[in-house]
């Protein structure tokens, strides 16, 4: 069981007040989700809850204990941009951090305990999809295989609390929704906090079970700065009541799946679609 409890939590740099006043408290096994307009703070409170930054007033504590000033194996992240180890294979990235905090000076394990570790990782590589890529290197894979990587590599830490930091934002529609089902698949199954930051206001009712919207609740014209960030929406939303998600099935490829959720968006937005003759493909091929 682990519970996040943010108490007063503000962050100043000099004189520019991001955060002011940010409460929350998230139970075990909590999707939550910070939403927010751009620069109103969503990853400066990500990496106070990392401990990347240090907070000007307040505390976060997990379990009721004041987290560590430093980052710890308690709390794993996934960052947008891929954190992985180009050098080596898929099966070393898994295996690189177990192997540093047992062996931090040789950053490698020998005999039975190299073994259990490779086996524990490819269990983990099998579970996000990559245990026919044990042997490729990240620059062999996609954008989402290479996430799905992180995320592994994250995962095998056994960290009490999961941070996203807009995981998805670079990838395609199709990659998107399969790996909205796979984060979602891993926090049923390991049954611990995520704490997630993104603008995509339809991924976090996807995939929250509470959104906490970020912006400021007072503002200064003469002085933007004056003001911080809080917490302006705080929603629960009951995961057995959402629709399921469709993903890619095995034998479906990747460019079916897009063109069913380009359909998807046209369908949409019919009433507004502009029909010209010269804009069809047979139009075009008898021109």
């Amino acid at each position: 069981m682990t519970e996040i409890a943010i108490e007063g939590l503000g962050k100043n740099y000099g004189d520019c007040v991001v955060l002011e006043n940010v409460n929350a408290t998230l139970p075990d096994h909590e999707f939550a989700v910070i939403l927010g307009p751009s620069g109103a703070g969503k990853t400066t409170l990500l990496r106070l809850l990392l401990s990347q930054e240090i907070p000007t007033r307040g505390q976060i504590l997990i379990d009721g204990v004041p987290i560590d000033p430093e980052p710890q194996p308690d709390r794993g992240v996934v960052f947008q941009r891929y954190s992985v180890f180009p050098h080596r294979t898929v099966l070393d990235n898994v295996m690189m951090g177990p192997q540093l905090a047992a062996a931090p000076f040789t950053g490698r394990l020998w005999g039975a305990r190299r073994r259990a570790l490779a086996d524990k990782a490819k269990t983990l590589l099998a579970e996000v999809g990559l245990i026919d890529h044990v042997k490729k290197y990240p620059t062999q894979l996609s954008g989402g295989m290479q996430q799905r990587l992180a995320i592994a590599q994250a995962l095998i830490m056994e960290p009490k609390v999961l941070l996203l930091d807009e995981p998805f934002g670079a990838l395609d529609q199709s990659t998107k929704k399969a790996m909205h089902r796979l984060i979602l698949d891993l926090w049923q199954r390991n049954e611990m906090p995520i704490v997630m930051v993104t603008h995509d206001i339809g991924e976090a009712f996807t995939l929250g079970t509470r959104i906490l919207m970020v912006d400021k609740a007072r503002r200064d014209p003469q002085a933007p700065q004056a003001y911080g960030s809080t917490i302006t929406q705080d929603i629960r939303l009951d995961p057995s009541k959402k629709p399921q998600l469709r993903v890619v099935e095995e034998g479906e490829d990747e460019a079916s799946t897009m063109q069913a959720i380009f359909n998807q968006y046209r369908e949409r937005a019919s009433d507004c679609l502009v029909d010209r003759a010269s804009d069809k493909p047979e139009e075009r091929a008898s021109a």
